[in-house]
């Protein structure tokens, strides 16, 4: 089975780019398209008490993240369709995603880091309830 259309879950880390290497393994033989989604970080789990810098804070790290998006797609070595960045639980997107456009494969790692805690979590939801094809990278 070819796949067209891939959906990989990335982080700001640098094994994202061995997802996003991955993912250009399997489309470019059928010249098929990537979209990237990626959570953007809250500042209010950090610090409660800067409430009046959270909005300078969101935005830095809204920026942070595009510039992360960017990078990953400059070295892709491939076009990058798309880059969604969510905020709440990753696998609702992930589901969302899937069900509006034609994926034909979800792309997420398998991280033992406490910050991909809820991609894990979110990437065992996936695996139960995506009507696509999941492909589970350990990294």
């Amino acid at each position: 089975m070819s796949y067209k259309h891939l959906l990989v879950a990335v982080a700001p880390t640098p094994e994202s780019h061995q997802l996003v290497a991955r993912a250009v393994s399997i489309v470019k033989p059928v010249d098929g398209t990537i979209t990237l989604i990626t959570l953007a970080s809250d500042p209010e789990l950090y610090n409660q008490l800067a409430a009046p810098m959270m909005e300078n804070l969101r935005e830095l790290m809204l920026e942070e993240t595009h510039l992360f998006l960017q990078s990953l797609k400059e070295q892709a070595g491939y076009p990058i369709h798309d880059t969604v960045i969510a905020t709440g639980e990753l696998s609702e997107h992930i589901l969302n995603i899937c069900g509006k456009t034609p994926i034909d494969l979800v792309v997420c790692g398998n991280h033992n880091q406490s910050f991909f805690s809820k991609v894990t979590c979110s990437a065992k939801r996936v695996v139960q309830s995506c009507s696509v094809d999941v492909l589970l990278v350990s990294l």
